[in-house]
């Protein structure tokens, strides 16, 4: 069995939604695991595994807008803390003996294995963008560049890209391998069913699309708003994973930020979708795009009201769309995993005689 360090982005909730079902397969399999996150992955996780806090990467956000300047002077301050993390990580292998490095878009982890000459597994969703070949939405040639640039720079050189896509694409590198999302047991067994209402979420306060939802006629569930009670026609909820599972579950579509995950899950569970990206984060502007153009829901670089009424009046084409939606469970990628570790675990052990 393998010793491995195992690194999560703590960004979002996405990360290590999908690293909890992975790190399950990997516990039963016998192996040690040694877990590093921060932020929302940092706390997700130490709900089912001992975890290792450690620096990491912050974006800032600003009623539904990524900032930039705002993210890099924040991250620039805490320089020093990420220094701490490296040597602490490269103590944490060399104590442990570790065999293997599995990241989920964490950059550290990524670092300290080519550091110390370990075999490395990259698993994200972000590398679609860099490893296969997609369309990409017209007015963005900048972002393209910076995210491109971006992906390369958080997890380079890895022996193996495992790339996560909700849609078919076309490999260009040898190292990598596509596989469907990975999806949370509650979500593969969850049945779904058609409400009366659509389920709204955003990452940050939008009073923006609160404004426009408030003049649409309809039933809407918002999470993510930062407040609760029934204004109007909106029912606002307090964070739950429970209760956004059911109401994700009953609702007859979604409109939500383009994060990979819920994405995946709505797509699997049937759900339209009409995505609105957080401005300035191209992945999710990606995401979007490709919801729109596989005709599972839609997307507008603006939206108003006559868009939102326009998305209500197509759920039928987007439902009937969605029944050929190609659903899968996590077994795929699982027997890769299981063989990559078998395969760089003895390369990097006969390495070191």
């Amino acid at each position: 069995m393998a010793n491995i360090l195992y690194g999560v982005n703590g960004e979002g909730s996405g990360h290590s939604t999908r690293a909890k079902e992975i790190l399950s397969h990997l516990q039963q399999q016998g192996h040690k695991l040694h877990i590093v996150s921060f932020d929302r992955g940092l706390r997700n996780l130490s709900e089912s595994f001992p975890v290792t806090g450690i620096f990491g990467f912050r974006l800032t956000y600003i009623n539904n807008r990524m900032r930039y300047r705002k993210t890099v002077a924040s991250n620039v301050i805490k320089a020093p803390q990420a220094a701490r993390s490296l040597k602490a990580l490269s103590r944490l292998v060399d104590e442990q003996k570790i065999d293997l490095v599995i990241t989920d878009f964490e950059p550290l982890s990524c670092h300290v294995g080519h550091r110390m000459r370990l075999p490395v597994i990259a698993i994200d969703n972000q590398h679609a963008i860099t490893n296969t070949r997609v369309s990409l939405p017209k007015g963005f040639k900048r972002d393209v560049a910076a995210v491109k640039l971006l992906t390369r720079i958080m997890t380079p050189h890895a022996d193996a890209y495992l790339v996560l896509s909700f849609f078919p694409a076309e490999i260009k590198r040898r190292d990598t391998f596509l596989f469907p999302p990975i999806l949370r047991q509650e979500i593969l067994s969850t049945k779904s069913q058609t409400g009366d209402y659509v389920l709204v979420y955003v990452t940050s306060p939008s009073k923006d699309l609160a404004a426009l939802l408030k003049q649409v006629r309809c039933k809407f569930v918002a999470y993510g708003f930062g407040t609760e009670g029934q204004v109007g026609n909106i029912l606002f909820k307090k964070p739950s994973m429970d209760g956004f599972l059911r109401d994700l579950a009953g609702a007859k579509a979604l409109i939500a930020n383009a994060g990979f995950s819920l994405v995946s899950e709505a797509l699997h569970m049937g759900k339209p979708y009409l995505a609105v990206p957080v401005k300035n984060q191209f992945e999710q502007t990606f995401n979007a795009y490709y919801v729109d153009k596989l005709g599972y829901g839609a997307w507008w670089k603006e939206l108003n009201k006559e868009k939102i009424e326009s998305f209500l009046f197509n759920l039928p084409v987007y439902a009937e769309n969605l029944e050929s939606y190609p659903r899968a469970g996590n077994g795929a990628i699982f027997s890769k995993i299981n063989e990559l570790i078998g395969t760089l675990t003895a390369k990097a052990r006969h390495g070191r005689r």
